[in-house]
């Protein structure tokens, strides 16, 4: 019998393309760089669990700070070169770390610095990213188009550590070379890119501009439920994510290659998670996908209290490929649901306030986990304080699944009044 011949996923375009192909390449470099740095204050800074947790924060650092402004500029700006020009600092400031090692300069207040600064060009980066998935995708394949930058994420997240623990078991902190060439490639492909993105004239002041993108978000119901449902996840979520290295490296005392070859299995749940996201948002709807994702990615965190009662390697493999799974489930769930929401006109500000107001409590939850640690240790012993930290900072995490049940029902009465007007959502940008 004849098997039938499987089929290649349909082009979203020449312009989505170039734009999927460099954030592929530029996520692996940045897998490299997560799974590198904490390694590096752990075994080449003997970091306590402290500062562990000040470098944790300092990647989120810039959205408090430049986020509400960051919506407004962009939308004054040319996109693609701004996504451009960001991806050349982070360049600089990834460099930076392996050349202040080489010059035996390499402290922890200096990786605070850089991370700081990839994380400020970040910010202004990621309003612009998800200006230009509608930008350079029609509407009807958006979420087909979400789901392939979730998956090659996610691959990234399959491959990353795994790459990373190699190159570093190899190279030692030169293996971030790899991440700062990884944004150079990203870089190259916006610059080949036709234009797209370009300045946006808004009335108004800078302040009324970023006080829009609040109000908006606050005002629109099925808005204000996921900006509740992240921030919620956003404050248990990152004490999890911060504790996990400490507690493979000093409470289970794996190797940098058993933790690296389970953060790739692990990473492969969020790989399926993106491929299934789409069939499930068909299937079950887009809001209720979402919160019940939101549900089980939590839950699923407590897995490594099984750990070291049976084999550790396993253990964080099984259970952050689960946590991945679902965490992809939300993040294909999410954008779709907030882009139909959005005007084209204020769309770079709604996006920025988004990620201010829940990206922003992500700096404190990081800092929250690692002095949570650090004051634990001398009763409980690393092991114990690195569990009960993380349990606790998932388990607030799931709360966020009370907002989100309601966001279901909100979307299926717009879609019946759209229905009964004849109307469709409008978006910007949106092109062949």
């Amino acid at each position: 019998m004849k098997l039938p011949t499987p089929r290649l996923p349909a082009s979203l375009g020449r312009q989505f393309g170039l734009f999927w192909g460099g954030q592929t390449v530029s996520n692996v470099g940045d897998r490299i760089t997560v799974f590198v740095v904490p390694t590096v204050m752990i075994f080449v800074l003997h970091a306590s669990a402290l500062e562990v947790g000040v470098v944790a924060m300092a990647q989120y650092l810039g959205i408090p700070l430049l986020g509400p402004v960051a919506g407004v500029l962009v939308d004054r700006w040319d996109k693609r070169w701004t996504m451009l020009t960001c991806d050349l600092v982070r360049l600089v400031a990834v460099a930076a770390m392996p050349l202040a090692y080489w010059w035996g300069v390499l402290s922890t207040p200096l990786l605070f610095v850089c991370v700081a600064a990839v994380s400020g060009a970040t910010i202004f980066f990621n309003v612009g990213y998800l200006i230009a998935v509608p930008a350079t995708v029609a509407e009807p394949h958006l979420v087909r188009a979400y789901s392939r930058l979730e998956g090659s994420g996610s691959v990234a997240e399959v491959a990353g550590p795994s790459i990373a623990a190699g190159l570093y078991s190899a190279l030692g902190v030169a293996a971030l070379v790899v991440d700062a060439a990884s944004y150079l490639v990203s870089a190259m492909c916006f610059r080949y890119m036709r234009p797209w993105g370009e300045r946006t004239v808004a009335a108004g002041s800078v302040w009324s501009r970023l006080t829009v993108g609040f109000r908006l978000n606050w005002a629109d119901p099925v808005l204000r439920r996921v900006v509740v449902a992240a921030v919620t996840l956003n404050s248990g979520g990152p004490i999890f994510v911060t504790v996990l290295p400490i507690l493979a490296y000093r409470g289970l005392r794996l190797s940098v290659g058993v933790f690296g070859a389970a953060m790739s299995i692990a990473a492969a749940g969020a790989l399926v998670g993106a491929v299934v996201a789409p069939r499930l948002s068909d299937r079950f709807g887009t809001g209720r996908t979402m919160a019940w994702s939101l549900l089980l990615h939590c839950l699923v965190g407590l897995g490594v209290l099984a750990a070291p009662t049976l084999p550790s390697g396993p253990v964080i493999a099984v259970t952050m490929a689960s946590y991945g799974f679902f965490m992809s489930c939300i993040n294909v769930c999410s954008a779709p649901t907030r882009q139909s929401r959005m005007t084209a006109q204020n769309q770079g500000v709604m996006h920025a306030a988004f990620r201010t107001a829940t990206w922003g409590v992500i700096p404190l939850a990081a800092l929250v986990g690692g002095l949570a640690v650090t004051l634990l240790t001398g009763p409980l012993g690393i092991l114990d304080a690195a569990r009960v930290v993380m349990a606790g900072g998932t388990l607030l995490a799931a709360f966020s699944f009370l907002p989100a049940a309601g966001i279901q029902p909100l979307l299926d009465e717009t879609k019946r009044q759209r229905a009964a007007e004849g109307t469709e959502p409008a978006l910007a940008e949106s092109t062949p």
